[in-house]
């Protein structure tokens, strides 16, 4: 399966996210903030990265719009994970980079079905 970075400041819904990952037989990754998982994105080169809005520091949509601009990691797929249902909120996200836009608590089956659509190999970048 894949390798998936989650940059989440929050412990309780990063053992949540790793625990759904992990149970559909992918490996991995954990940053507890943007710095770190722009650093460990740029290093790792996961399939992957969920990636929480509100983070301390540079925020999740500062840290996707560094992501997609840089030629090392702009290829890799960005699942926004938010408390914010807004559509301007949605709006926002995509305008980050974000390739998909997951609300909080996670719900498997969701989560399971945006991560199988971003991860087939025919789809086309954003």
């Amino acid at each position: 399966m894949a390798h998936i970075l989650i940059v989440e400041d929050n412990e309780a819904n990063m053992r949540l996210a790793r625990l759904l990952l992990v149970t559909a037989g992918h490996t991995v990754l954990w940053a507890p903030d943007a710095e770190t998982g722009l650093t460990l994105a740029r290093a790792q080169q996961p399939a992957l990265i969920l990636m929480d809005i509100q983070l301390p520091g540079m925020d999740g949509l500062a840290a996707t719009a560094l992501l997609k601009q840089d030629p090392l990691t702009a290829h890799i797929p960005v699942i926004a994970l938010t408390a914010m249902a807004m559509k301007e909120d949605r709006e926002k996200t995509r305008l980050a980079g974000c390739d998909a836009y997951i609300i909080k608590p996670l719900r498997y089956k969701e989560l399971y079905q945006v991560i199988d659509t971003l991860l087939q190999p025919d789809r086309p970048l954003t």
